[in-house]
């Protein structure tokens, strides 16, 4: 009977770790060096450093508050929705839109604009209110 793992292993291909394959390459060990943020035996080295030295440093260019925009073609093919709603309403062959009822802030030239249309937001694209004024409509700013 073997007394110690040494001699217990002895003429064993993988001496206990099961498959040859199991113990091939760094992915079996967690990665090279101080690979990863989360590795469990680099924990001590976080400590000791006073927190994490990987990560995302610097500035974040992010919008404080972005803003909610629409194309003019999206409210075109919404329009009969909007009316059969109460939101927007029609008056002879114009439709009258209030963009903020609806939570838009911007409203820009993107699609294809087929009725005539009033609309109020706080702003245009330049784009919308040629498309807007050429079927006749009013690009009204708030």
């Amino acid at each position: 009977m073997p007394v110690n793992k040494r001699s217990k292993y002895r003429g064993s291909r993988t001496c206990g770790g099961g498959t040859h394959k199991n113990r091939r390459g760094a992915g079996n060990r967690g990665g090279r060096g101080r690979a990863g943020i989360n590795a469990h035996r680099f924990v001590k080295f976080y400590l000791e450093m006073g927190g994490p030295v990987f990560g995302k440093h610097g500035f974040h260019h992010t919008s404080i508050n972005p803003v909610r925009v629409l194309d003019v073609g999206s409210i075109d093919q919404i329009i009969p929705v909007l009316v059969a709603s109460g939101i927007a309403r029609q008056e002879g062959d114009t439709v009258v839109l209030e963009a903020s009822v609806i939570g838009i802030e911007k409203v820009l030239g993107g699609g294809r604009v087929t009725q005539k249309m009033t609309i109020s937001a706080q702003s245009f694209s330049e784009q919308a209110k040629i498309k807007i004024e050429a079927m006749g409509g009013q690009a009204q700013v708030v």
